[in-house]
């Protein structure tokens, strides 16, 4: 008999819908000579300190470093989960194959083997890898069975990961909890749980830190259209009425037109991350929450799979566009067909291929997140939106290139001085663009939304920090060189502003890129290997810290509470809350998953720094603390977990 393994009970029964094991029994179907069952996500864990020794049961000092010889896992304490591993037990246990139908990524990989691990299966391992869950794609997998040791890289980046966060996150929470903590409150450091925290801390400290100074602008409006000064900024505001009384009352004179044709290529497909800042920023959709939906839409079998890094499509893929574009055509919602206006124009014609889209060296395991072209039945209006854009993402890169004219009128006030006066002729420069769109080409499908998307953000954000995107272009008049007439010139004092609250959406790029501060396409793809955290773990990263009470959310600001500010206060040890050095972990992980670094060394790398922060701590000869107020101390409890924190 064959077991297949699958990570949740729905997932097993598609799969055994597919395979003809129709027959169901506690815990598994079987039929056609397969069994299939489940786990429920994760069925074991690795090991807690007092595991290994009950002298890692208690928290203390003297105990520190706790590193153990070998690592070990066991099942996760809760009855169902007992109930439904002895089933897979059994069934491993007379297997003559196992099918490791585990979600296709590192963690889906860490789950099942694990559960293969305790349960002592001894059998050959096959391993399905499908990026998404249609019918189709099923039976392709299992027409195109892997070898299971094709994916031990991938096992041991997932196991180094599980690992180095154990030995960070144990031993450093119990670390600072004994250290600084007052014995009242537990101090959870995490690999990346912590440099996450500096970000918003150090955000923080520059706006708290900012002194807003004046500035002032020229300006001048002339046939209903604002010209600005090119000379910038002033400083001081004599400069500026100086510069106003020279322009006063005098003529403003065209004095050159400059008209460019450009284009604009359509936006990449989206991965996680991308994808859960446009939910952020158009709909006020948390990280976690995204990532929820497109896993539903994932599981429903209308989007391929989500956890992805990559924005690119690979070669084979190509030749299924025109079936899934089919099936966007034929898609409604509230019976209207929303997107067959677009996909017309390009049907029955060959697709547009670019390597912007398809480029294989660009994928690993999975591609940018897509439509299946399943057609879409009875979801739920979250769903929808988030359905609604990976759609238009994918339509988009099909269709023309949006095209553009960039207008540039600069003008000039000359002040030409009397006969008798000793001050020279001056003229003073202002400067307009406006873009013209002269054919929409792939933005089509933005602006059909864009009116809903403007106001769904207006709804969701509430924060006046945030600029919004406006696509309205500016089109200018008809103006003529040399041109002349009056106008009507305006000094304006401003105040430089500091730099804007963390939202989630621009926490999220932050963390993909290791803290900087990254808009470029293209360059921000290249630091992706460096960013902090995996996309498919930052969105829980981000609810950790809200469950920790480290961080608030005032509307759509991502606000540090004075708790979080102190902890990362008090953290002297870079290695502990820089992104850049987390990013550097992130990199070898990659490299381990493509056998570009040794999973070993990995883990010794990390003992030793583990070691030298404990050392550093211990020698410490200040007394710092961090304060609790009653009302935090209530909130959080003196309840500690039981071994630290691994997150």
């Amino acid at each position: 008999m064959i077991v297949c393994i699958a990570e949740k009970p729905s997932v097993a029964r598609d799969i055994a819908r597919i395979i003809g094991a129709n027959s169901s029994h506690e815990g598994y179907m079987e039929g056609n000579g397969f069994q299939v069952t489940w786990t429920f996500g994760h069925l074991c864990t690795l090991k807690e300190p007092h595991d290994y020794t009950p002298m890692w049961r208690s928290w203390s000092l003297s105990s520190l470093p706790m590193i153990p010889e070998r690592f070990g896992i066991k099942l996760i304490d809760d009855a169902g989960i007992k109930k439904q591993f002895a089933i897979i037990e059994g069934l491993m246990q007379k297997a003559e194959r196992i099918v490791n139908c585990g979600d296709a990524g590192q963690e889906g990989e860490l789950i099942q083997r694990w559960v293969m691990q305790k349960a002592g299966a001894k059998c050959p391992v096959s391993r399905l890898w499908i990026s998404s869950m249609t019918d189709e794609a099923i039976r392709e997998g299992f027409q195109n069975l892997k070898d299971q040791a094709d994916y031990q890289p991938l096992y041991l980046a997932g196991l180094s990961r599980a690992i180095g966060d154990w030995l960070l996150g144990m031993n450093c929470t119990r670390l600072y909890t004994l250290r600084y903590g007052q014995n009242r409150q537990v101090l959870s450091i995490g690999r990346v749980q912590t440099p996450t925290l500096a970000l918003i801390v150090n955000r923080q400290k520059e706006i708290d830190n900012f002194k807003p100074e004046p500035y002032w602008v020229l300006a001048t409006v002339y046939r209903d259209t604002t010209f600005t000064a090119t000379k910038g900024k002033f400083t001081k505001k004599e400069e500026g009425e100086e510069a106003f009384k020279t322009i006063e009352g005098k003529p403003f004179t065209v004095t050159k037109i400059e008209k460019k044709e450009g284009k604009e290529q359509p936006p990449q497909l989206y991965d996680l991350t991308s994808l859960q800042v446009d939910c952020n920023r158009k709909f006020g959709f948390s990280a976690e929450m995204t990532l929820n939906l497109i896993q539903s839409l994932y599981e429903k079998k209308y989007t391929t799979y989500p956890r992805v890094d990559t924005q690119y499509l690979s070669d084979d893929i190509y030749p299924k566009c025109p079936q899934t574009l089919n099936g966007l055509y034929q898609t409604k919602f509230a019976g209207v067909p929303v997107y067959a206006e677009f996909i017309k124009p390009i049907g029955g014609k060959a697709l547009k291929k670019t390597k912007r889209v398809f480029d294989t060296s660009k994928v690993t395991d999975h591609h940018a997140i897509i439509p299946t072209g399943v057609i879409p039945q009875n979801l739920s209006d979250l769903e929808q939106k988030v359905f609604d854009l990976v759609a238009r993402r994918f339509i988009g890169v099909f269709l023309p290139d949006c095209k553009f004219s960039t207008t540039t009128v600069l003008g000039e006030v000359t002040s030409t001085p009397s006969p008798t006066s000793n001050t020279r002729e001056t003229s003073i420069e202002f400067k307009v663009t406006g873009k013209e769109i002269l054919d929409p080409g792939w933005r089509v499908v933005r602006e059909k939304t864009q009116k809903q998307e403007e106001d769904d953000a207006h709804q969701s954000s509430g924060d006046d920090d945030e600029k919004k995107q406006d696509d309205e272009e500016r089109t200018l008049p008809t103006f003529v060189k040399g041109e002349s007439g009056d106008h009507k010139p305006t000094l304006t004092e401003k105040m430089t502003t500091p730099p804007p609250y963390y939202n989630e959406a621009s926490l999220l790029r932050a963390m993909e890129t290791a803290g900087k501060f990254v808009e470029d396409e293209t360059l921000r793809a290249a630091m992706k290997e460096n960013g902090i955290g995996r996309p498919s773990s930052r969105a829980s990263i981000i609810e950790t810290l809200f469950k920790r009470h480290y961080i608030r959310r005032e509307r759509k600001r991502l606000v540090a509470t004075p708790t979080g500010i102190e902890l990362i206060d008090l953290i002297r040890e870079e290695l502990l809350k820089s992104c850049e050095l987390t990013g550097i972990w992130e990199k070898k992980l990659r490299d381990i998953e493509h056998q570009q670094y040794d999973a070993q060394q990995f883990i010794n790398e990390l003992k030793q720094q583990v070691s030298e922060i404990i050392r550093d701590v211990m020698q410490d000869p200040t007394n710092r603390r961090i304060t609790i107020t009653p009302d935090e101390q209530q909130k959080k409890g003196k309840k500690k977990p039981k071994g630290g924190d691994t997150q």
